[in-house]
């Protein structure tokens, strides 16, 4: 019966012991979802479309820091990855449609310095082509 009890009591001590998951009771104000740049087209200022965002850059502190942005090439062959500080991509809604514009164009990107995803880091790499 002692062992039982002992047993009991160590079983409860662990489950009292397990930490709750904090959660949120609303989405916070202002915050947009990664779906809402992940894959999506940028255009310049002329609404010409630049390229599409391949990747979402994210810091420990969870601040998205940076983009990365396919340009050039012809159904992704070709295609250069540059990246872009997070605040130069510009959220505009025109005709009830959210677009993403950058204050550059396709033949900047394509003549800035280009990354290529390393998958033993996890990270984007300068591309040395």
């Amino acid at each position: 019966m002692k062992k039982l009890l002992a047993g009991c009591a160590v079983a409860v001590s662990l489950i009292s012991g397990a930490s709750a998951v904090e959660t949120m009771s609303s989405a916070p104000a202002e915050s947009w979802t990664v779906t809402n740049y992940y894959k999506q087209a940028v255009y310049d200022p002329k609404e010409s479309k630049i390229g599409d965002i391949d990747d979402v850059l994210v810091d420990n502190a969870g601040k998205v820091t940076g983009l990365v942005i396919g340009v050039g090439g012809f159904l992704g062959a070709g295609e250069k990855n540059v990246i872009v500080p997070y605040s130069a991509v510009k959220k505009t809604k025109k005709d009830d449609k959210w677009w993403l514009t950058l204050n550059e164009t396709k033949d900047d990107l394509k003549s800035a310095r280009g990354f290529k995803y390393d998958k033993a880091s996890t990270t984007w790499v300068p591309d040395t082509k």
